[in-house]
């Protein structure tokens, strides 16, 4: 197994999360045995998910749930349903969780799930048995004061309703608040749909006002046309950005003079996929990532960014709306280069932000309006960003580093504080 320490020229998510936490631990200055517990999982589970398809055929596929880290509250993080899903992808994604969730100061650990399943190859039927069955083998870990689960990559939040469903049907009563990212008909936040994209739109707009800059004053491209990447281009066109390209696994597309986003967003509706939008000219990922662009939003998966891409990234910010879409060597070129990295546990952390607002909501049955969500949204990310910003600029470290060192510092405090058991 890869040492926590080292950092293979061509990482995996796990290496480049490592990598990371070795920087942040050396500019704390912690010690070897504090640096292992940080890096190794509190608790894993594999389970096999046995599916009886629409045609009685049996398939049996793979499913993960990692916590990482519950020093500072409950297991936190998303269900990804894909086909690369494995044990090493979900410890990364688990361990940037817990980072995340401290850097904006919510009560939660880091947690992550997923189960190796191509979900476009399965019917609805078909995904919702492979949900409760998936649920049902992880039961004894999660739970709204263990483990609460959200939407991400191949789930939504049909997803988490079936999930919800499962787990309350074995409690023999209603239980909203083991998950998060559900419909608002039981029990969900209005506003957590679009959580992680406005706060990724909140997070570029900081760092660029750091720099004298207005969201109206530059271009973007946004690679990733998902759940994140799309409403992040909405909002940034809503905000007088000129968003030039976007892309999604099927291509892309590009205008000079800026994209009409609402036309591309019903086109991806009818289609979807961004593929023979005829309101620009086809581009491919790798060529996004190269365009003359202010601001680039790699918002689709990992490691998009790297030794290879990051030299010919010409925009002078990237923020990250997708979880490691930049390699530790990718960084490093970034920042010879002068780019400002806007990194992904502040940059996507909307997201688990509102998820949090749900589950106080549920938990007290009490729901706030659409406009208390957004600013109370806008007040974290702005609240995070300030504290990240002059860390940055106190130790002349990169944003970057200066995130991780917080969120590091805050989850290794409260294990010092609680002490070792026994």
């Amino acid at each position: 197994m890869t040492d926590i320490t080292d950092t293979p020229e061509s990482a995996s998510p796990l290496d480049t999360a490592r990598a990371q936490l070795a920087s942040a631990v050396d500019l704390l200055g912690y010690d070897e045995g504090l640096h292992r517990m940080l890096a190794t999982p509190r608790r894993e589970m594999n389970v096999a998910v046995p599916l009886r398809r629409d045609d009685g055929e049996i398939e049996l596929f793979m499913g993960y749930r990692v916590q990482h880290n519950i020093s500072r509250g409950p297991g936190k993080g998303g269900l990804r349903y894909a086909s690369s899903v494995d044990i090493d992808e979900v410890r990364a994604l688990a361990m940037w969780m817990t980072w995340k969730c401290a850097v904006v100061d919510v009560p939660y650990g880091g947690a992550k799930g997923g189960v190796t399943i191509n979900p476009r190859e399965h019917s609805v039927s078909e995904l919702e048995r492979v949900t409760r069955r998936y649920t049902s083998e992880i039961m004894p870990i999660i739970g709204p004061e263990r483990d609460i689960m959200a939407p991400d990559i191949g789930t939504n939040e049909q997803t988490m309703a079936w999930v919800m469903d499962t787990y309350s049907v074995s409690q023999g009563y209603t239980i909203p608040a083991v998950t998060t990212g559900k419909p608002v008909t039981v029990g969900g936040s209005l506003g957590r749909a679009t959580a992680t994209s406005r706060g990724v739109v909140h997070a570029a707009s900081a760092a660029l006002g750091d720099a004298g800059v207005q969201l109206n004053e530059v271009s973007a491209a946004v690679q990733g046309f998902g759940k994140v990447g799309s409403h992040a281009a909405r909002f940034l066109h809503d905000a007088g950005t000129r968003v030039v390209a976007v892309s999604d696994e099927t291509g892309g597309v590009f205008r000079s003079d800026g994209l009409d986003v609402a036309a591309l967003l019903r086109h991806v509706e009818v289609t979807g996929s961004v593929a023979g939008f005829d309101g620009g000219d086809p581009i491919d990922n790798t060529e996004l990532l190269a365009l003359d662009v202010d601001v680039l939003v790699p918002a689709a998966v990992e490691g998009v960014i790297d030794s290879e891409t990051a030299v010919n990234v010409k925009a002078r910010w990237v923020v990250e709306g997708a979880n490691g879409p930049t390699t530790a060597e990718g960084d490093r070129i970034l920042a010879d280069r002068g780019v400002v990295v806007v990194p992904d546990i502040l940059a996507n952390a909307g997201g688990v932000v509102v998820s949090y607002f749900e589950w106080v909501q549920a938990n007290q049955a009490y729901w706030w309006t659409e406009r208390e969500i957004e600013d109370r949204l806008e007040h974290r990310m702005v609240t995070a960003h300030r504290a990240v910003a002059a860390l940055a600029q106190a130790e002349g470290i990169s944003l970057r580093d200066a995130a991780l060192t917080i969120g590091v510092r805050r989850v290794a405090e409260a294990h010092q504080i609680r002490g070792l058991y026994p």
